[in-house]
């Protein structure tokens, strides 16, 4: 159960019937929403390429959202009566962090959205949701403004954001539909071959580091101030906000509220290990965690945790640890830090202590049997 504050002001309000659609549902946010609907008895179903990871019980449908023919199909088999539709899909190049400036990917996630929202004009569609992230700030590019706000101009590079945005914005216009779009901070959550999943990258980590009888040492650089942001809360959100009237065609930062800074952290994190904590050690996890399969097929083995290879767990989140542990400078980076003062006032006021947040998550992992037991 996560532990939030709870705000009296939040009310959901009177609705009609709601059909709910995940797309992306196999990723962090996806199906951390999933669980969350089922949980609050939504009537709800996800679409991805994959089954969500450990939620059987979830109902799913497969989907390829670069398969146009597939996507009219499912649209006109599945969607017809949908009335909110929660688009958490995303395609990322492999190697993860020189993709976000290529054309190729910026117009292949332009497609997918594309492809699906192309066929439900004649649906029963009321809402979209969209998810976007901190580099709508520029934070990928150059330092950004502190804080992020979401009224400020657009941050002159090209992202696939802006080119979803405009197509959704559009589509909203022609079709009398409302949207709400999220800028989540870094996403905690639960997934299979994610590119952006730091609780694997940590947990595989720590789990290879503690099976050679060495401590957890921290592999970065100096870090950035930053925050975070656990999925159970972006989808606990994400549901208030549906067919609230102060979400209808806004856009809203999201984080735990909290700030941190990975070195500062890393004590807390060899303590949810019961590991020492050793010297820093800077190096890249993308060169040297991928190579370990055997050392983390034996532990599943000996620990009959689900069997997953490393890949399976981890997708390309290595890589994305590497440039948020700063493995690459002797320098601290510039903060990137959020408003949220918008989300507050709009009426959503829960939070979460992001060290709780780290606990709670790598035991649910844990109990899911995807990482190994505590010593």
């Amino acid at each position: 159960m996560m532990a939030v504050s709870s705000s009296p002001f939040i009310d959901m309000p009177d609705i009609k019937q709601r059909n709910i659609a995940v797309v992306g549902a196999s990723g962090v946010v996806g199906r951390a929403l999933l669980q969350h609907l089922l949980d609050a008895g939504e009537q709800s179903v996800g679409f991805s390429r994959r089954p969500p990871a450990d939620l059987e019980q979830a109902p799913f449908i497969k989907l390829d959202l670069q398969d146009a023919e597939a996507c009219a199909r499912v649209a006109r088999e599945h969607l017809s009566q949908t009335t909110h539709l929660v688009y958490a899909a995303l395609y990322e190049k492999p190697g993860l962090i020189a993709g976000w400036r290529e054309q190729d990917q910026m117009q292949t996630n332009l497609a997918m959205l594309q492809n699906l929202l192309s066929q439900l004009k004649n649906s029963e569609i009321r809402h979209i949701t969209l998810l976007q992230g901190t580099k709508a700030y520029g934070a990928h590019v150059q330092p950004m403004k502190i804080p992020g706000l979401e009224r400020d101009p657009r941050h002159p590079h090209e992202n696939f954001y802006w080119l979803q945005q405009d197509y959704l914005e559009d589509m909203c216009r022609q079709q009398g539909w409302q949207f709400t779009i999220w800028r989540p901070q870094v996403i905690f959550g639960h997934a299979l071959n994610a590119p952006m999943n730091m609780l694997a990258a940590v947990g595989v980590y720590a789990s290879l580091q503690q099976a050679r009888g060495l401590p957890l040492s921290y592999p970065g650089g100096p870090s950035m101030v930053t925050e975070a942001i656990d999925a159970r809360l972006l989808a606990k959100a994400i549901h208030f906000s549906l067919d609230q009237p102060a979400f209808a065609n806004e856009t809203f930062n999201i984080t735990n509220g909290d700030v941190f800074r990975w070195d500062d952290l890393w004590p807390a994190l060899a303590d949810m290990f019961r590991m020492e904590m050793g010297t820093p050690s800077r190096r890249l996890l993308s060169d040297e965690c991928y190579s370990q399969e055997g050392a983390w097929q034996a532990l599943v083995a000996s620990h009959q945790l689900r069997p997953y290879s490393i890949r399976e767990l981890v997708g390309d989140s290595f890589y994305y640890a590497d440039a948020l542990f700063n493995a690459y400078s002797e320098t601290a980076p510039p903060p990137a830090l959020l408003s949220t003062i918008k989300l507050r006032q709009a009426g959503f006021q829960d939070c979460i202590d992001t060290e709780q947040m780290f606990r709670e998550w790598f035991d649910e992992i844990r109990n899911l049997k995807v990482l190994p037991p505590l010593a």
